[in-house]
Parts: structure tokens; sequence; C-alpha cells
């Protein structure tokens, strides 16, 4: 692969887009016996689809689980982690069912995703065994959910599933969690934030009611990247656990390349240079390796981006053969269910080269055989990087990964400073089981499934019993001497949005036919699904013509507008109060709790292909608010006069500095820019100062705001130092320009912001907290 790389980089024109160059090094298998206790059946199933000998970590984390000890894997991607936890759920089920097909021991595999979960049912049927595997989605049919319920032995599902229907209804699944021997959690590094404190929860829940039908399940995890894996299983799951981390599986060489694509002729923001879009150049890349005939899956940040990748490359091949063209196709979430599992049959089936995919391929599933990732920009954590690279070169053949930068402040600042991403560990995930937004609605949720006793708060943490009396006072819940009972006739759970997407998603729907062709977030309905908005959907470009936020749809048609749109959108944000804070010399640094007001008040039209403004147009959207919790640094007029700031645009200086350190946040949380929010003011009315608010784009926070206090000196240096060495004069999307700016990056001031943050750096500071 990596010849097909240097091909790549010498074409005319692409002389000095590559800028680093990192070969992993091929390495060989370490083997180890069959566990003694496996059935015959079972081995010999692997056997035959091609598993002779399993790899040592396989063997360690199946000893682990068989014993009954909590275990987590973390070995790399394609390292046969499933094997690991195969070996014992399914070796507990053949030898303990009973006559006449009688159920004994049940497993509960969960996946962030159902696609992930339809490709290990797929994987376990092949295996020919006399076990009854099913799956519980919201793509299964009413008759298969009861025959689930009933019959199942191996149940795949999703913590969403499990949240909303297997536990408010756990009596009618009384049998099966009553023999539920084992819980596997895979993918468990997506378990982070917000949703993996909502998952955190769940699972507390899930514990406590096999518990009361006398159940204590081994719980079995699995991620290829995850930081201090044991410590992050112990908080999603409140048990103990041991890791297995030393991967013996055998790898081929890996060729990991940074690209960054040229300056345009074009300009920007303010006159700014540009360089060409990550996409453009992703879909010449995948076009240029589908024609060499290599496999290749394309990462794409957005939908619309997925879509768009997969036809310019596909139209790049038809100028070659269309035939080629036929081989490439789009892949993300939003698609029908049948949509979804088509695209999948034809990738493993061979019949598509080249995919352009969201993250909703970056898990696990078996798509062997691929040779070649394309990443359009940096998906935002090491992580999630190494994890999408992994999907190449499954299996012992090399594999190629190309991180295309895009025209951001950290993809830019990485492509340059290779150091930060190659030898060094993944970073920690961030989990806040005790966010009070969300531990309470799981306090009432597991109060509607049992009532909840003092004997179950140590399960959910500290604070829970105070929360608990909040929750009675404000009628959610009644105490009695029995314990706390739910007070509602509604669905505790029901209530609750494990995903934080902002509720029941918005319908798109077709206004000639009333066909519904896709869905989108309700959280982001505001920008990409507002009157007059442009959406594009499997290659379809669409134009929204109302938005019904009550019946949560928007009906739109097709008359091929040329032009794009981009919301605008105005932020307010107010001090709650002050959780942590310290002198920062004569300037303050403190993190606490705000309010964020956010409404979308207008949308431009953008010419296609250009970019240029050709109009905007008003809107009359409801104000929605968020309390959460953000990091803030505010400096006095005084410093301000000293450092001779006084002349300055402040409001673009400190607009500036918020936008890049936004960019650069990720670098020391396990976060991505769209996690996160941000407000800058030159004299904010709650701190009397100039101030710059970085908040968590999560009710209550996400523990990102937390990282970038304790990261404070470290952070803002970085951040200081990405502005001042890009090439551009007044300010580019290299460094202060960000694409989410609700203002469309006005006012902007690129010597300002350095000059703004050399203020605060040079102030002496308290190590413990700013290093």
């Amino acid at each position: 692969m990596r010849e097909v790389l240097e091909r790549l980089a010498a074409a005319p024109g692409r002389e000095e887009r590559l800028t680093h160059l990192e070969v992993l090094p091929a390495r060989e298998a370490v083997t180890a016996q069959w566990p003694i206790w496996v059935p015959d059946d079972v081995r010999e199933a692997f056997v035959a689809r091609g598993l002779l000998v399993p790899w040592r970590h396989q063997v360690e984390a199946a000893e682990a689980a068989h014993s009954g000890r909590h275990v987590v894997m973390a070995t790399g991607t394609a390292s046969g982690k499933s094997l690991g936890y195969q070996l014992p759920t399914l070796s507990a089920i053949r030898t303990t069912r009973g006559p006449r097909q009688q159920r004994g021991a049940t497993t509960l595999y969960l996946s962030p995703t159902k696609a992930l979960a339809q490709d290990q049912l797929a994987g376990l049927e092949s295996l020919g065994l006399d076990i009854r595997f099913s799956t519980h989605d919201g793509d299964s049919p009413r008759d298969q959910r009861e025959w689930t319920r009933e019959h199942a032995e191996y149940v795949l599902t999703n913590p969403d599933m499990l949240h909303r229907s297997l536990l408010p209804a756990h009596h009618r699944w009384a049998r099966y969690l009553g023999s539920l021997s084992y819980v596997v959690v895979d993918e468990c590094h997506h378990y982070r934030g917000v949703f993996g404190a909502h998952v955190a929860h769940v699972l507390r829940r899930l514990r406590r009611v096999c518990a009361a039908y006398g159940a204590h399940p081994t719980f079995v995890l699995a991620s290829a990247t995850v930081a201090e894996p044991e410590v992050h299983a112990h908080r999603l799951t409140g048990l103990e656990v041991e890791s297995v981390v030393d991967d013996a599986s055998p790898r081929g060489q890996v060729a990991v390349a940074l690209w960054e694509p040229p300056f345009t002729s074009a300009s920007g923001e303010n006159g700014a240079p540009v360089r060409r879009a990550a996409s453009s150049e992703a879909a010449d890349l995948l076009a240029d390796l589908v024609a060499e005939g290599v496999r290749t899956l394309a990462f794409v940040r957005s939908r619309r981006g997925a879509e768009q990748v997969a036809i310019t490359a596909a139209e790049l091949l038809a100028e070659v053969d269309p035939l080629l063209a036929e081989q490439v196709a789009a892949y993300r979430g939003g698609y029908l269910p049948e949509e979804r599992r088509a695209i999948e049959r034809a990738l493993r089936s061979g019949r598509l080269t080249g995919l352009a995919a969201t993250n909703a391929l970056e898990l696990g599933i078996d798509i062997s055989g691929l040779d070649a990732v394309v990443m359009a920009g940096f998906p935002g954590t090491r992580a999630a990087m190494w994890q999408q690279i992994g999907r190449a070169g499954r299996g012992h053949g090399d594999a190629l990964g190309l991180l295309v930068a895009r025209d951001d402040p950290l993809d830019t600042y990485l492509v340059t400073h290779p150091e930060s991403l190659f030898g060094k560990p993944v970073e920690a995930t961030v989990i806040d089981p005790a966010n009070e937004h969300v531990l309470a609605p799981h306090l009432c949720a597991a109060a509607q499934e049992i009532p909840l006793t003092e004997a179950d708060l140590e399960l959910f943490g500290p604070t829970a019993h105070d929360l608990l009396g909040r929750l009675v006072t404000e009628g959610r819940l009644r105490r009695r001497p029995l314990g706390w009972f739910w007070t509602d006739r509604h669905r505790a759970a029901d209530l609750t949005d494990i995903r934080s997407s902002g509720g029941q998603a918005v319908a798109l729907v077709e206004a000639e036919t009333g066909r519904v062709i896709g869905h989108v977030d309700r959280s982001s309905a505001h920008a990409s699904a507002h009157p007059g908005a442009v959406y594009m959907h499997r290659g379809d470009t669409w134009l929204v013509e109302s938005l019904d936020l009550d019946d949560h749809v928007a009906v739109i048609s097709r008359p091929a507008p040329e032009w794009s749109t981009t919301a605008r959108e105005l932020t307010d944000i107010r001090l709650v109060g002050e959780r942590e804070g310290h002198d920062w010399g004569g300037c303050r640094l403190s993190l606490g709790t705000v309010e964020v007001s956010r409404q979308v008040v207008a949308f431009l039209k953008r010419r296609q292909p250009g970019g240029e403004v050709i109009g905007e147009e008003p809107l009359d959207l409801p104000v929605r608010t968020l309390r959460t919790t953000a990091v803030w640094w505010s400096v006095p007029d005084h410093v301000l006069l000293e450092a001779g700031l006084a002349g300055t645009d402040l409001a673009g200086a400190a607009h500036a500095a918020e936008h890049c350190s936004i960019g650069l946040l990720p670098l020391f949380a396990t976060c991505d820019r769209w996690d996160i929010g941000g407000v800058s003011t030159v004299m904010h009315a709650d701190t009397g100062r100039l101030t710059v608010f970085v908040y968590d784009g999560h009710p209550g926070g996400a523990g990102f705001a937390e990282r970038g206090y304790h990261a404070a000196r470290e952070w803002l240096t970085a951040t200081r130092d990405s502005i001042a060495s890009c090439s551009c004069e007044q300010g580019c999307p290299s460094c202060i320009q960000s694409p989410k700016c609700g203002n469309q990056n006005h006012p902007l001031d690129k010597v300002g912001a350095v000059a703004l943050l050399d203020a605060l750096l040079q102030q002496p500071g308290p190590s413990a907290v700013l290093s």
C-alpha cells in the first residue's frame, strides 16, 4: 500500500500535499490452546470457519469471563475481540440448556448501533450452532420481539432499547433476565460524555433488575481505542473490572499519511486564503483508489458531505469507465433500514469498491477486505482516528490510512505536528455519572421499574440520596415506608433521551407523495431543516417548505435550487454560578454553571459552486436554552491597558481566541468541536470584564469544559501558538475562522487574539490548575 500512496502523492500538482508518512511495522501472532471447557461443537464451529487456534489475548479474556471475573478487552481493531466474549457466552448457553430445548443461561449483547448488532448476528448465525439468536431493536417487528422475549438465548440490542423496552417491561422478560449470565458491552469507548453517563446508569438499572430475579451477570467489555480501560469499564458498570491489553493478533504493515490540501485561488471571509476542501480532496483520492482496484472507505464528517464525496467520486470515475462509477456509494445515518442493509451487503460482497460514509461505519462492522481508509478531516479524537484507520487491513494484509486536513485550526496543527498523533496514547474517556441532569431521570426510571430503597442508593453514587429528596419535592417521586415510588402515569424511561439528541427526530416528508425519505435530529433541525433550507439525501437535493416542531415533521420538495443554505444563529450566555476559580495574575480562570440561549434568526443563500452569498432571509424560530458547565477566562481593563490593547478590536480578538480554543480543545479532552460551544464578549454583564466562555453542548455538562479548566495553560498556549504560526495575514479557517460560527465569522482580529492571549498567558497562575 505504500507504493500506492507514493503514486498518489507523485501525481502532477500533488507534490507538496503529503506532509508526513508514518509506517507501523507488521506484527506476528501469538497463539494459545483452546480452553478445555469449550464444548466440542462450539470449538468445531470456529475451526470450520478457519479459526484453527485462538490468539493469546482471546483466551485470556475468555478464561476471565468464564471464571466469573468482569473483564475488558482493549486490543487493536480487527484483533478478534469477538471470540473473547463469544467463547464463554456460547459455551454457557450450550452447557446449561435443559431438556426439550428449555432455555438455560442467556446472554445480552449491547452495541452502540443497530448496524453493528446486525453484523454480529450474521457472524453468529454463520457458525451453524444450535443456539437461538435474535436482535431486539427499533427495526424488529412485533412478532419477532415476542419470540425474542420468550425463546431467544443470545439477544443483541443497544442501550436505547435496554433503556426504553427491556427494563421498563422487565416483568415480561423475567425468565430471560433471571438466567442472564453475561452482558457484553461492545465498542465501549463509544460511551463517553453525556451519552456515556446515561449508559452507565442504564447498566446499573440492569444490574438492579437482574438481582431482583436472582441473576448477577458477568460483564465483558471490548474496545480497540480506550485509555485506562479498567477505569473506564468501572465507571460504566460500577464494578471492579480487569483488563486484557496485550494484543497477540497478527497485523500487516500500516502506512499512515498526513495530507494537506493546497490553497485555492479563491478567498474567504475578509479576503483570507482558503485551502481546498478536505471533502473535495477526499473525493479525488477515493476515485483514484477505486480506479486502482483498492477497496476504500472514505470517512466524511457530515451527512451532506458523505453524499457529495460519493457523487463527485462517481463522476470522476465515469470519465474513465462508466462501470467504475457504479462501484461507489454513500452510507450515513438517516437512511431507512432496508437501504442501510443493502449497502452493507454490497460492501461485504465486493460489488462496491468505494464507499463514502459518516462515522456510522466507524465501529467494528465486519467489512473485511478493505485496503484503505481516507479521512476527510480529523475525526475529533486520536481514539476515533485509530478506530477509523483500523477498518482497513482487516486480516493479515497491509493497509493505508490517509488523514486529509480540513481548513481548520486543529487539523492544520496536527498535519504539521505529527508528534501530537503518533506515539501518544489515546485520550482518557470523560464520563460524569454524577451529573444530576443525567442521574435524576434514571432514578425515576429505576423507581418505576422497582421502588427504590436505601440499599439501592450506593449503586447510583453518593449524590443519589440528596437528589431523591429534590425529586420528591418536585412531585416526580413519592416517599413511602417501603421506598421511593414513581408517581406519573407516563413511563419514566420515555421522558429521557439517552443520546441527548434533543427529543424525537424530525421526519422529512416528501410534499408530493407523503413518503418519509429520512430523519434529522431535533437538535439540528433548526439549522438544517428550517423553511427554505436546502437538504441533500442520497444525492438528491431537496428544499424544505415547512418545519413543524410540534409534530416533528419537515415537508420537503425537489425544485433543485442552485444554492446551498447556512443558518445564522445568535447566542447569549448568563453566568449561574462559579464552581471553581483561580486568579490568574490580574485575570481569572473559572469553571461553573451557565445558561446558554440560542436562536436561529436567518439563513444565508450561497451560490453553488463558488460559495458567495447571494441573499439572506429572516427566520422566526423559538429560542432554545441550555444549562450546562463552562470554563471561562476574564481579563480586566487594567491588564488590557498594560498590554497595549486599548486600541485593538477587542471583540474581534476575543472572538478569534474563542474560535481557535474551541478548535484545539479536542487535543486535551475526548470531545469533538461539535460537542462544545463558545461565547465571547468585551464586557460581560456578570463578570464586568472581557470574557471568553467555552461550554459543553449538553445539559448539565459532559466533562469537556472541566478538562479544559485543568489544562488551561497548555490548552491556551497551544491556541496562541496555532494562531501566531499560521501563514495567513488576517485570519483564515486554518486558525481563527470557524465552520460553526453563528455570526458568519464576524468580527475577527488575528493579531489582537495573539496579543490578548499573550496578556493572559504572561500572568502568573497556580500551576496545579494551569498545567
